[in-house]
């Protein structure tokens, strides 16, 4: 019974954590006072580290930049992270725990320091939509294997990119 404990597959979060984070709001004060229609565009992407002791960091990265007209309102940039044990279990299945599973617990926690900042620098707060991590997933190796009939270098680190809103 002890042998079948210690060879059973581990996963545990061990920590989450905010691992980056900028604000740059280049024409404040002026931008508060403008009323131009703001333009938000967003790059969202994940990141994966092995550590020691069978530990792996997984995170998620986001930029998000907000124009009002050829002005930037502001720019934010933030990583979250998370440390997690994966053991006893097959490269396959390691591989889309880190792919998969563990951006999908880590990114609740860069949605709500994004939202969160945004409102402490004045402005109303940006609510990141839900992304699928499976099909994230299943894009991202589309890419990375060149499947997708294109095998430009620019393709090897694929993103969620996005744009929210229209400038007048």
């Amino acid at each position: 019974m002890a042998e079948e404990e210690k060879d059973a597959p581990v996963f545990h979060l061990q920590r989450v954590y905010l691992k980056d984070l900028s604000v740059e709001i280049p024409h404040a004060p002026e931008v508060f006072l403008d009323n131009t229609q703001p333009k938000l565009s967003f790059e969202i992407d994940s990141f994966d580290s092995e550590l020691k002791d069978e530990m792996v960091e997984v995170g998620v990265k986001c930029t998000i930049t907000c124009k009002l007209g050829e002005k930037t309102g502001f720019l934010v940039e933030a990583k979250e992270a998370g440390i997690f044990e994966i053991k006893n279990v097959s490269d396959e299945q390691k591989t889309l725990l880190k792919g998969i599973t563990c951006p999908n617990i880590v990114y609740p926690y860069l949605r709500a320091n994004l939202a969160d900042i945004l409102q402490r620098a004045s402005f109303p707060p940006v609510h990141l939509t839900e992304i699928n991590w499976e099909i994230f997933y299943q894009q991202k190796q589309e890419k990375i294997n060149g499947t997708n009939g294109n095998n430009n270098e620019s393709d090897k680190n694929p993103q969620v990119n996005g744009e929210v809103g229209s400038s007048k």
